[in-house]
């Protein structure tokens, strides 16, 4: 299984605004910090203000802010608003337009066992907050502090 990088940018602009709590920052240090372009970071930034993960600010001084505290931001709950439209396999697709190309599908237990191990995924995620993944990392903090 691999994450999409709109997910992994999603954690990274969380933390970075984690790390810099307080603060507006600009989209374009984030995207220095967390090596990503402009444009894609600004989707991302889009999906997560509509989540409510974060705020965005207007104008000269405008930029973004978590919108919550980091110890309510559950890491499951991020990669969940990031990766529920993305089926892991194509027996998972809910849409009724996506009829599965494979043969196996009305017989197949692959897919309650996909299921399974999906939620236990997510129930892993859900145990960690943002703040879990930035407190006491100092490393982090040296690599994503504004100067």
């Amino acid at each position: 299984m691999r994450l999409t990088v709109r997910t992994n940018l999603a954690m990274r602009t969380l933390m970075y605004c984690a790390v810099n709590e307080g603060h507006v920052v600009r989209k374009q240090e984030v995207a220095k910090s967390c090596d990503a372009s402009e444009n894609h970071l600004a989707q991302v930034i889009h999906k997560l203000a509509q989540a409510g993960f974060i705020t965005t600010v207007r104008g000269r001084s405008g930029g973004l802010k978590l919108n919550r505290t980091p110890d309510s931001i559950r890491v499951g709950e991020v990669v969940r608003s990031f990766e529920a439209s993305v089926p892991f396999t194509e027996c998972m697709d809910n849409n009724p337009d996506a009829a599965p190309n494979c043969p196996l599908v009305d017989v197949c237990r692959l897919k309650s066992a996909f299921s399974t191990a999906l939620e236990a995924f997510y129930a892993s995620l859900d145990s960690l907050t943002l703040a879990d993944m930035v407190n006491g990392n100092s490393g982090l903090r040296r690599l994503l502090a504004v100067a």
